[in-house]
């Protein structure tokens, strides 16, 4: 059976694991990625177009300073992006979000196993930890860099409006990121935290080992003969 010591600090990186697949499923289900206000004219009407979406689904609205407004739409991201480049980045975005939730889920059972056990197998201890939690966080950070991407660099938010309104002509586009984008951020802390704790739990073992050899290292030789 493990220490105290162990299970309670393999339950804390429990808790930090459990945290991450929290956050990264709140990231998959909500759609307060990015707002995009889009200035537009048309044959008929000109003002903005206010596009916000997540990973799977959106809004849209128009604020016309003049011509007939159209009434908000509801849109299926991967639903209105026929076979292009926006589409397959954001595919591969969605694929990296869904391995780091799966990393996740794997540290929170090598956690959680870690806090009842003593695995005999090296990969089943600190170093699987160290191992998906350092995947997690590489996953997240890459759906942080490509989802930017596509939006800044290869104009996502302009091709749904295209796609949503195909007789606007854009003119100009400017981007906020919503809390559901940013919680990324926290998932690479809650990944470091867990790394942090485990680490913290091998140095203080470390120490206990070397506490206990020091009297049979330091004992006088006629002593340890007897």
């Amino acid at each position: 059976m493990p220490t105290t010591q162990k299970t309670l600090m393999f339950l804390a990186g429990f808790l930090t694991s459990l945290g991450s697949v929290v956050v990264i499923c709140s990231i998959l289900g909500t759609q307060a990625w990015i707002t995009s206000t889009i200035l537009f004219t048309d044959d008929f009407s000109n003002g903005t177009i206010v596009i916000t979406y997540g990973l799977f689904r959106g809004t849209s609205s128009q604020d016309l300073s003049e011509g007939l407004q159209e009434l908000d739409k509801n849109f299926e991201v991967l639903g209105i992006l026929s076979n292009s480049s926006q589409k397959s980045l954001h595919l591969v975005a969605i694929l990296l979000l869904i391995l780091s939730l799966v990393a996740s889920v794997l540290s929170s059972v090598f956690t959680f196993y870690n806090s009842i056990s003593n695995p005999y197998q090296t990969f089943l201890g600190p170093m699987g930890v160290y191992t998906w939690n350092g995947l997690s966080a590489s996953f997240v950070f890459l759906t942080m860099v490509l989802f930017v991407g596509n939006v800044d660099s290869n104009h996502l938010s302009e091709k749904l409006s295209q796609k949503l309104y195909p007789n606007a002509i854009n003119k100009r586009t400017s981007h906020t990121y919503g809390y559901s984008f940013w919680l990324i951020l926290l998932v690479i802390l809650l990944n470091i935290i867990t790394v942090v704790i485990i680490i913290f739990y091998q140095k203080a073992r470390y120490r206990q080992k070397q506490e206990q050899r020091k009297p049979v290292e330091y004992a006088p030789r006629d002593g340890i003969l007897f």
